[in-house]
């Protein structure tokens, strides 16, 4: 993102209004400015990375996310912004900043329902192991674990990762219309649209998460979503496996199914409880980090009418 705070500096040279707190329009220009590369510089370890990510990273991503809208609430309080907004309220760009409001709350809420999904399907889990022990009908209870997260990655994440990409593409065309270099509109289309390029991104390694095993990939933002969409294979290094916390569980559940009338059921039983425990505890803890940017989305959206309709 380039020159939120020296735009608002600029304007502030030009036009000397008493009800611009300026200074605080430039602090927390700065700190949206922060937040945004702080968020941009996580975005690009994680793609460059050639492991899943896993759980904790991507809490911190989610952190990192809600820290940047309540940066940007604070921001488009401002006067300066309220009146570029609401003076531009008709024309293509500001329409456009409001449409993607809505597909990203749509979205969030989709994703958030989709870890609720997959934590209620490990909780019955655990339950249907605790119960059965390590007996034979354990392999239903199994099998329809991943049954469910077959179902869950073909008919859900695919679709969702697919309009996660349509978006995004709608925000590089309206990219491309024109507005005055040196208008603080363009500025602050800038910073909304970037603001939603990672929500995007941060919606969609989420989605990754529950549906991809380890792959090596290259630093491109949909190479992930490319081979997931192939049906990529596991990828070995040194002959061990790098996986996060889902695809963990699936490997103890697969060992789990083959040894199921064996001498080893047992430890197997023991091991792929503790992989469910630590899978729920996570699923939970990034199901709540959804739940605290739904409400962001749901705030900023409220904010943007409320500007747009004074």
């Amino acid at each position: 993102m380039a020159g939120l705070s020296s735009a608002v500096a600029q304007h502030r040279s030009r036009s000397r209004s008493a009800s611009l707190p300026s200074s605080r329009s430039h602090t927390n220009s700065l700190q949206v400015e922060a937040k945004l590369h702080k968020l941009k510089n996580w975005e690009a370890s994680s793609l460059s990375t050639i492991v899943p990510l896993g759980a904790e990273t991507l809490q911190t991503g989610l952190a990192g996310l809600a820290e940047l809208y309540s940066c940007i609430e604070e921001l488009i309080h401002s006067p300066l912004v309220q009146q570029t907004l609401f003076y531009n309220r008709n024309g293509k760009p500001v329409e456009g900043v409001l449409d993607m409001s809505v597909g990203l709350l749509d979205m969030c809420g989709t994703v958030r329902d989709i870890f609720t999904m997959i934590k209620e399907h490990v909780q019955e889990l655990q339950s249907a192991l605790r119960r059965k022990g390590g007996d034979s009908s354990t392999d239903f209870s199994i099998n329809a674990y991943i049954c469910f997260r077959k179902k869950t990655k073909r008919d859900i994440v695919v679709k969702c990762l697919r309009t996660l990409k349509q978006m995004e593409n709608k925000i590089v065309s309206s990219s491309q219309i024109e507005i005055d270099a040196h208008h603080y509109l363009s500025v602050v289309v800038r910073v909304l649209s970037e603001l939603s390029t990672s929500t995007i991104s941060i919606l969609r390694f989420l989605l990754l998460y529950l549906s991809l095993p380890a792959m090596k990939t290259k630093p491109n933002r949909w190479s992930l979503v490319s081979k997931l969409m192939r049906g990529g294979s596991l990828a070995c290094r040194g002959g061990q496996q790098s996986i996060n916390e889902v695809t963990c569980v699936d490997f103890a559940l697969f060992s789990l199914g083959g040894h199921s009338r064996s001498s080893n059921n047992m430890v197997d039983l023991q091991m792929t409880q503790r992989k469910l425990q630590n899978l729920d505890i996570r699923i939970q803890d990034m199901e709540a980090g959804l739940v605290c940017l739904y409400r962001r989305l749901i705030q900023h959206r409220v904010s943007l009418l409320n500007i747009l309709t004074l």
